[in-house]
């Protein structure tokens, strides 16, 4: 376990039923969320949802956050954006312990459609329970923002 506690959610309609499933691993691990939407699974714009994920994760409102959409590709692009957030779409295990200890990513994006529950909920695992390891790759993370 790291120092993520509040994680911000945020999915459009095509991740909405695996951020269900989301949502139950981090309530019976004890974390807390802040769901940023969509709240059906109705037709929807990733725009919208993760904008406002982005700018909580930026002002520390929550830790860090989970993206979900049907390829992960448009809520991540949306994600990286905004300057301070390192999102990473994670298909597996390995890409998400490599995400927090190399790239220090504060934003889990899931490819809902690309993922089965059990492997969702690996990822999940593995994105909160690794911590950055700084050292080398601290240089490299601090050059990622334009300044």
């Amino acid at each position: 376990m790291n120092e993520m506690k509040t994680i911000g959610l945020a999915s459009d309609h095509a991740g909405f039923e695996l951020k269900q499933v989301v949502k139950a691993c981090l309530e019976a691990n004890g974390y807390v969320y802040k769901d940023f939407g969509t709240f059906t699974s109705d037709s929807c714009d990733y725009p919208d949802y993760a904008h406002p994920l982005a700018e909580a994760v930026e002002s520390g409102t929550v830790d860090a956050g989970i993206a979900l959409c049907g390829s992960g590709n448009g809520i991540s692009m949306t994600l990286n954006k905004h300057q301070g957030i390192r999102a990473a779409i994670c298909w597996n295990r390995e890409l998400a312990t490599l995400s927090r200890e190399h790239n220090d990513a504060n934003v889990l994006v899931l490819p809902a459609r690309f993922l089965d529950q059990r492997m969702a909920k690996e990822i999940l695992d593995a994105f909160l329970s690794t911590a950055f390891s700084g050292g080398r790759h601290q240089k490299r993370v601090d050059k990622i923002p334009v300044h």
